[in-house]
C-alpha cells in the first residue's frame, strides 16, 4: 500500500505545481529548497512532504503530458496579464488589437531566450 498523506500537503503541492510549475523539477532536493522559499512551514517534515508529493506529481505530470499544458497555460496567462496592462482604458471592455499581441508574444519570446 501507499503512504497516507494529509489534505493539506496535497492540497498545497497541487497548488505550488499550478502556479509554479517550470519551478519545480523530478529532483527532490531541488524541490525542497523551492518549497522552503515559496511557503512558510512550521516544519522540516511538512516542507518534505509537500517536496516530495510535488515531486511524485512533476515525474507523473511528465509521464502524461501534463506538465507541458501546465507551462503553456501559465505562459498564455502572462501573456493575457502583459496585454492588459499595455492595452488603453477603451479596450479593455472590448477587443485587444492585434499589434499588442504580436508585440507581447515577440516580448515574451525574448525573455525566454
Amino acid at each position: 500500500m501507499g503512504k497516507v498523506r494529509i489534505g493539506l500537503v496535497k492540497r498545497t503541492a497541487r497548488r505550488l505545481l499550478n502556479m509554479y510549475p517550470d519551478l519545480f523539477t523530478d529532483d527532490f532536493e531541488h524541490n525542497k529548497q523551492v518549497v522552503a522559499r515559496l511557503v512558510d512551514t512550521g516544519s522540516r517534515k511538512l516542507r518534505n512532504q509537500i517536496a516530495g508529493y510535488v515531486t511524485r506529481l512533476v515525474r507523473l505530470y511528465k509521464r502524461t503530458g501534463k506538465l507541458q499544458m501546465l507551462i503553456e497555460q501559465q505562459r498564455a496567462e502572462e501573456i493575457r496579464e502583459t496585454l492588459l496592462a499595455q492595452a488603453p482604458t477603451e479596450e479593455k471592455a472590448g477587443a485587444i488589437s492585434s499589434e499588442s499581441i504580436t508585440q507581447a508574444l515577440e516580448k515574451s519570446d525574448k525573455e525566454e531566450q
